[in-house]
């Protein structure tokens, strides 16, 4: 196809990729399918539409038009050439609010034309869940509809006009009363008058075949509306006129609790008389965490609208007492009800998981059947479950009898293949039964097109193939799609993966240690795609800053996936296109907690890095800022700090160390402490040591702590570059009653005594016996790849604190020991203080948390250290005395919630100690963009900058006068300080300055 590449690049302005990652980028979709495009092409107009048409004409190569990639039947797929609008034709060029419409470009997201609409009281009313990546052309293509649809309708309802290029390259403009109609269309419907009005089943949720009846006279001839759904076989649009409506002033959200999900189905249709604006429904069983909801076993959203708050309220209300439910909740504050929202809308990534971590997979994902239907349609849809053996969380569109389900298909051995044809097969035969469409919402695709004649009859498929020869004679434009169809069991995108576990380096414990299942996390429904920050996200800063596809958490799953498969990516874990994908990854972890299906790219990308460099020459930063620690120890060793930092002054010098060293030009060397948080640490014992030998007070009067006992972890960060943040938690959690000791520096060496029986009787130490090991995460080692080094250094770390992790050993620090299980110490006569690591810098915490026992996940050591890792403000909310409260600061904070504590630690109990220090206002989200080492190499200068700028600085910009910035990640500060001026504090300096000021004090 090089005459083809060659002349897409001669006539076409956009970008033209026939490369291995374009082509990569563009295999699957949301769906279950995969089909290797040859090409990508991402046109800049409608004249480029129209000159890739012409060529891929000429070549005889079919064209698939893709917005977001969310669709889940497999349409946005193909084996030609792809049309990419995600990243030119992507405008809203006009917005009229006198006429409530819209003109919008088909790569538009929708989000950013409900922004638009918001200054004027409007909006777009249909909105799927994906509505921030999903694009206008998609959901025109698909039909799209979302919650609001028992309102506001389906995408054909609120489309107007539509501009289209057909395959061979006529310009229509379509609208009612035939207008654009290809010719010969009129006549065909005139013949067919008859079948087009009692051949669809009425209901409000009817996507699946060509929607023809709209042809009909009776309802305005409207060939826009008759494309709508059309899945790009008929035409490609360019530019679309579409309806806004009015927005409620106000919403109220009431959460109705059903015993089950029939219950809850058989009540949705009852409710539609009030009106509301949504009627969506879940049951118990995809839902994880139910803490928020009301008691029940399934639940109805149902929301209303008003011009003001209590109006909205009123109506909730009046449905609540119309609903006979076991439990209801209104809430009318905006942000409770996006909280509640988000549970919803994240279901379809969500339900990819059984609560038993086993894998479902969509293809049976919104059948609809008429409302009054829905409950008796899901008997029987869980009895057709079980009769297969299968399982599935349905969940959805209740008021408009629209069903999401992932089910638990085996779609990776023949005989699961097999079964999933079979399960297809009769559930459209039930679907069809009770009066329904194979799709209500993400169209027919690969996965249902097949099953159309048990919907429509022969008769009616025959026509909608003569509908597509009128259009699109050539069968040029998504070939294999509601007409003609390939078999819903091939192209299966499972099938070209290794059926055996690859050999890899973590643990992957939620996957069973199949890193093809972790990379199979990922189906495509692209939260990642978000152009726009969400409150306190993280994901995935790197796809904001440059809006490429390969730089999003699935475009890099993608190129992982393809790389598995070693269809396209030939070079496995040598490949560059892979590691060029990966290289702008931060690392931030946000993707583990913000992606609904838990993908963690960063554990992914330090797995490639391990064998992509294995037994060869890494880049100069691995070897620089990937062995900081030792290199850091070795400052501290020859106490030759002062000429670090000298050296790291003069201009010409720490320019040519930043070049050697693989460091970005732009960047500044942080400075390198003259003392080490360890040797204060030691110094402050010794001297303590000191003074109570000599009879005098040396601040320890109290025979047991009043709270627990700590060791504060002396990580790299802290312990070398900012050990006033150690000395200010020492300082802090001393004065919450906590009793704090300082780290081993070696191993102690424990030699097991037994009896003849060779039961354990005693344990002795050696300290000719021991090493000299100063702890580490491995976080240095862990993101850079070095996993061999990683692990070398936890196996360490674990000898060093093993007489803190084996419950067996008898005591080591005075009367302090570790109880085996910490709840036996409350019924003792004589409780002991359990032991915990006190880890100051969050990125450390969270490698111990997660990487050292997915790296270690046979050493049971790794689980204990794991467990008794706290961050600062745990162990302020968890082990400090009863009587001690922080002391009163009483000022604004702002700054950023460190990335990996977002993903991995969580910050309630960061909340819950600023609010008990009177620290008012909330943190930014998303990434610093420094993320350890990642700013700091060369070449991610400019990413790193614009990620801080998405949030963090425009935060602390915008911060009250006199507001604490705070910034617990050494990384965060760093960022602040080079990029804005701001000195950024840890928490613990902060409290710490307060208790050393005249108002400090801290107890009760």
């Amino acid at each position: 196809m090089a005459d083809l590449q060659a002349e897409l690049r001669r006539t076409v302005r956009g970008e033209v990729g026939f490369d291995v990652t374009s082509r990569a980028l563009m295999t699957m979709d949301a769906s279950n399918y995969r089909r290797v495009p040859l090409g990508v092409v991402a046109p800049r107009d409608a004249d480029d539409v129209a000159a890739t048409l012409a060529a891929c004409r000429a070549h005889g190569v079919p064209v698939v038009a893709r917005g977001g990639g969310t669709s889940i039947a497999g349409q946005a797929t193909g084996t030609g050439v792809v049309l990419d609008f995600t990243r030119h034709m992507n405008g809203l060029v006009a917005l009229d609010p006198a006429s409530r419409t819209a003109v919008v470009q088909p790569g538009l997201v929708l989000d950013r034309l409900q922004q638009a609409a918001a200054v004027h009281g409007l909006r777009f009313g249909p909105d799927p869940s994906t509505h921030s990546r999903c694009t206008l052309g998609g959901m025109i293509g698909n039909n799209s509809c979302g919650s609001h649809s028992v309102a506001w309708g389906t995408t054909a309802d609120s489309v107007s006009e539509l501009s289209v290029l057909t395959a061979r390259g006529d310009r229509l403009r379509l609208g009612r009363d035939w207008s654009g109609a290809p010719e010969g269309l009129q006549a065909l419907v005139q013949g067919e008058l008859a079948r087009l009005r009692t051949g669809f089943p009425d209901l409000p949720r009817r996507i699946s075949g060509y929607a023809l009846d709209a042809l009909l006279p009776e309802k305005g001839a409207d060939v826009a509306r008759s494309f709508c759904g059309s899945e790009g076989t008929l035409g490609i649009l360019t530019e679309a006129v579409v309806r806004l409506v009015e927005a409620p002033r106000a919403r109220a959200l009431a959460v109705l609790a059903y015993a089950d999900e029939s219950a809850a189905a058989e009540a949705a249709a009852g409710l539609l008389p009030f009106a509301p604006l949504t009627v969506e429904g879940m049951a118990a069983d995809l839902v994880r965490a139910t803490a928020d909801l009301p008691r029940g076993g399934a639940w109805l959203f149902v929301e209303t609208g008003g011009d003001t708050a209590a109006e909205a309220r009123a109506r909730a209300e009046t449905i609540v007492r119309a609903a006979d439910v076991l439990d209801s909740l209104v809430v009318t504050d905006p942000s409770s009800q996006l909280a509640l929202w988000r549970i919803r809308e994240d279901a379809s990534g969500t339900a990819t998981r059984m609560p038993d971590g086993a894998e479902a997979w969509p293809g049976w994902e919104d059948c609809a059947v008429p409302p009054p239907r829905l409950g008796a349609y899901l008997r029987d849809f869980r009895g057709l479950l079980r009769d297969h053996g299968l399982r599935g969380t349905p969940y959805g569109h209740f008021g408009d009898g629209c069903i999401h389900v992932r089910i638990d298909f085996d779609l990776i051995t023949d005989e699961g293949v097999a079964r999933f044809r079979r399960f297809s097969e009769d559930l459209a035969g039930l679907v069809v039964a009770h009066g329904g469409s194979l799709s209500g919402e993400h169209g027919d695709g690969q996965a249902r097109a097949e099953l159309l004649p048990k919907m429509y009859g022969d008769e009616m498929v025959a026509l909608f193939e003569r509908t597509k020869a009128l259009w699109d004679p050539d069968d040029l434009l998504n070939p294999g799609m509601l007409v003609r169809p390939a078999p819903l069991d091939t192209n299966l995108r499972f099938s070209s993966l290794p059926r055996e576990p690859v050999d890899v380096a973590f643990g992957y414990p939620s996957d069973g240690g199949d890193f093809s299942a972790a990379v199979r996390r990922c189906v495509g429904v692209a939260k990642c795609r978000t152009h726009e920050p969400s409150g306190a996200s993280v994901m995935c800063p790197s796809f904001r800053a440059t809006g490429e596809e390969a730089h999003s958490t699935r475009g890099r799953a993608r190129l992982l996936h393809e790389m598995l498969a070693g269809e396209l990516v030939t070079d496995g874990w040598r490949s560059t296109e892979v590691r060029d994908a990966l290289d702008l990854c931060l690392s931030c972890k946000g993707c583990r907690t913000d992606c609904p299906v838990g993908v963690d790219m960063a554990t992914y990308k330090a797995e490639f890095l391990h064998h992509h460099y294995e037994g060869r020459r890494r880049p100069a930063a691995h070897y620089t800022m990937g062995w900081l620690p030792r290199w850091l120890r070795l400052v501290a060793r020859t106490r030759t700090a002062w000429l670090v930092n000298f050296l790291a002054s003069v201009r010409p010098l720490a320019a040519v160390g930043k070049w050697l060293g693989g460091i970005a030009a732009e960047r500044k060397i942080p400075r390198v402490a003259g003392e080490t948080f360890t040797r204060w640490s030691k110094r402050r014992l010794k001297a303590r040591v000191r003074e109570m030998r000599a009879g005098r007070p040396a601040g320890w009067e109290h025979e047991r702590p009043r709270g627990g006992t700590a060791i504060v972890w002396p990580d790299t960060f802290t312990d070398h570059l900012a050990p006033s943040v150690g000395r200010a938690a020492v300082r802090v959690l001393e004065a919450a009653g906590l009793f704090v000791v300082p780290m081993p520096g070696k191993t102690m060496n424990a030699k097991e005594e037994t009896d003849e029986d060779g039961t354990v009787t005693s344990y002795s130490f050696s300290p000719w016996r021991a090493r000299r090991v100063r702890v580490c995460c491995g976080l240095t080692y862990v993101s850079t790849g070095q996993l061999d080094r990683a692990r070398a250094v936890l196996r360490d770390t674990l000898d060093v604190l093993d007489p803190f992790l084996d419950p067996k050993l008898p005591e080591v620090l005075g009367d302090l020991r570790v109880p085996e299980d910490p709840d036996d110490s409350e019924d003792s006569e004589d409780p002991v203080a359990p032991m915990y690591f006190v880890v100051l810098e969050p990125s450390c915490a969270a490698a111990l948390r997660t990487d050292l026992p997915e790296l270690l996940p046979d050493d049971p050591r790794a689980a204990r250290l794991a467990a008794s890792v706290l961050t600062f403000a745990e162990a302020l909310d968890r082990l400090a005395a009863p009587d001690w409260t922080p002391p009163r600061i009483d000022r604004p904070v702002t700054g950023q919630t460190h990335c990996h504590q977002h993903a991995v630690l969580g910050d309630t109990p960061d909340r819950r100690v600023r609010a008990a220090a009177g620290l008012t206002g909330e943190l930014a989200g998303g990434c610093c963009g420094l993320a350890g080492n990642f700013g700091f190499e060369k070449g991610h200068y400019e990413v790193s900058a614009a990620c801080a700028e998405e949030q963090l600085l425009s935060a602390v910009r915008e911060a009250p006068e006199g507001a604490v910035v705070l910034a617990d990640g050494f990384s965060c500060r760093t960022q602040l300080e080079q990029m804005a001026g701001v000195r950024g504090r840890h928490l613990a300096e902060v409290l710490a300055e307060a208790l050393d000021s005249p108002e400090g004090g801290g107890t009760e």
